[in-house]
This record gives C-alpha cells, structure tokens and sequence, in this order.
C-alpha cells in the first residue's frame, strides 16, 4: 500500500508516459526563392497552399510534391478554397486586390480589386462569400466566389489580421491596432459587435472552436486569448512563444496551437471551455511562424527556410533552395 502523495505521483507519471507528444514526423525540402506568409491546408484535397511573395505554391500534404503554382500574384498573402464554386483566391498585398483561380489548373482567372494591404483572406460557407481583410485599409472586401466580383467594403474600425468563419453566418477577426476582436454578419456585410482582448495585447492569429463558441486570438504580447463569442467577452488567457503568427485548434484532442517566431509551437490543451494548460511547446526552426492544421490527419504545417546576413533590413533574406515545408503529428511520448 503506498502513500498517497506516492500513488498521485506514479499515476501522474504513467499518465504523462502514455499521453501523446507532438514532433515533426517530416521535412520536405521545397526550395525557390522568397519569402513566404499564410499556410492554408485543404483537407478534403489533401494539399497545402504556401504564399511565396509572387506565386502560391500547391504542395501534396502526404507526399511534399509540388502540384502547380499559382503565379503573377502581387504580394502573396493569404488563400482561401471555395471548393463548391472551383475557384481559389489569394490576396495581393502590393496590387490591393485578389486573385481568383481556378482550382484544378491553377490558372488565374482574374484580378479583383479589394483595397490597400489586402492579406488575410477567408470562405464563409453560410454565405457562399469571400471575405478579406485589409490591414492598412481597416477594411474587408467581401467577394462573390462564383462570379468573381466585389459586392461591398465594410469598415472595420481598425487593422485586421487573420479571421475566421463560424459557420453560423458570423465571421471574426483580430484588431491587431487596437486590440479586439470584431464579428461581422457575414449575410448583411456589416459589423454587429466588438470586444477588447485584453491583457491580451496585439492579436494576430485566429483559429475557432465551434463546439463550445471560443476563439483562440495569439497576441504579440506572448498570450493566447480565449474568447466565449456568444457572450462576447475574454474567459481565459495562457502563455505562448514570442512573435506568433499563426494557430489552430484540433477539436478531436481539444488541442489548441501557436505557431512562434522565436523557434516553438505552443500546445495548449482545453481541459474545459474556460480552462486550459501549455502541454507541450515543440521546438520549431526560428521565424517559423505560420503554421496550417489539417483538422482530418491531425498534422501541423509550418514552414522554414535559412537566412542571409540581414544588411541592415528588418528581415535578413531567405537563401535560395532552403525554404522547407515541416510536418508536425501526435505520436505517444517516450517513456
């Protein structure tokens, strides 16, 4: 019979021994010159688009193949699938506008005109539109996905990073200027609330619960806020790496992630919908970022490259040949 501060112990510890860890599983060495932004999967297609400056490249998620490039993009930023319609969109930041693609070629069918620092973009399915998210307009252009033309700008009140669909006919994004989050109704293209983040200062990233209605928004700030989106307000914050860029959340294992500048990906687990816990961080190559989840296989995409001498730029440029697309899954931890 052992004591009980024993029993606590060795239960803790077959407990940690047979719950799973996260680690990269794959590299796939997709090289090319340039920077990079968004990493957007396409579960159904299994295949992953990665924003590179001029062109989005379309890479097989199992394999690393590279499947097409969408090329003559003006700033390379974000993609968003509307499957039904067979087109593709990706924001061009220097062109203040979107491209429309074709989804199966890959062959851009035309340039729609959006607004000045187009980056985020996103489908909304309940209202079968397209919504950006202009940083330095303080606006979203909403886009009909089959026609491939502009129905509205809505101000947004502040500069917009990445957004979600809540698939209830409500779409979210981050203020990263002011701190907030915004909902708009995606039907009438209008704003219907706003809430601070607080503590939780300079929210980039987004990803979404729909089960239990919370937002997962990583600040610069180094937390995550978790927002109860019925009731519009904060009901959690944890720590995270420095310089996050990117996040997802897997709701079979109730894993919410962000992707960090500073080399990690911070695994958060939700014990409940208002209660939560770093699990894990896994160590990432630094300026990692981005990441993209695919919600069916449970694999984190992030991407990485090597780095020249900065020269005084704010960025050091990526060397040619090294940009790398890292697979990150679930495997049980080492006992």
């Amino acid at each position: 019979m052992c004591r009980m501060y024993l029993c606590l112990t060795l239960a803790a510890a077959s407990l940690w021994a047979q719950s799973p860890a996260y680690r990269v599983i794959q590299r796939h060495l997709l090289g090319a010159d340039g920077s990079w932004d968004y990493v957007v999967p396409d579960p159904p297609n299994h295949r992953v688009f990665l924003a590179r400056q001029n062109r989005i490249m379309v890479v097989d998620e199992n394999t690393g193949k590279l499947l097409g490039e969408v090329t003559g993009i003006d700033g390379a930023h974000g993609t968003a699938v509307a499957g039904k319609t067979g087109h593709g969109f990706a924001t061009e930041g220097h062109g203040q506008s979107v491209a429309m693609f074709d989804l199966k070629t890959y062959r851009v069918l035309s340039h729609i005109p959006a607004a000045e620092d187009a980056d985020a973009i996103l489908y909304d399915p309940p209202s079968n539109r397209v919504f950006t998210l202009n940083g330095d307009a303080h606006s979203s252009t909403v886009i009909d996905p089959k026609e491939g033309e502009r129905i509205t700008s809505i101000p947004l009140g502040g500069k917009p990073e990445y957004g979600v669909s809540a698939g209830d006919g409500k779409v979210y994004a981050n203020l990263t200027d002011i701190s907030e989050v915004v909902e708009i109704d995606s039907k009438s293209a209008t704003v219907t609330r706003r809430w601070p983040t607080a503590p939780c200062k300079q929210p980039v990233s987004m990803a979404i619960d729909t089960e239990h209605h919370r937002l997962f928004s990583g600040c610069r700030s180094g937390l995550m806020a978790v927002s109860d989106y019925q009731a519009a307000k904060i009901v959690a914050t944890i720590p995270i790496g420095t310089g996050v860029d990117g996040a997802g959340y897997d709701p079979v294992y109730g894993d919410a992630f962000a992707s960090n500048a500073n080399g990690s990906l911070t695994v958060i687990h939700q014990d409940s919908p208002d209660q939560y816990h770093v699990s894990q961080s896994v160590t990432t190559p630094e300026r990692s970022r981005n990441m993209g989840l695919d919600p069916i296989t449970h694999r984190i995409f992030v991407v990485s490259a090597e780095f020249g001498p900065s020269a005084g730029q704010s960025r050091p440029p990526v060397l040619a040949g090294t940009f790398t697309l890292l697979v990150i899954g679930r495997e049980p931890a080492a006992r």
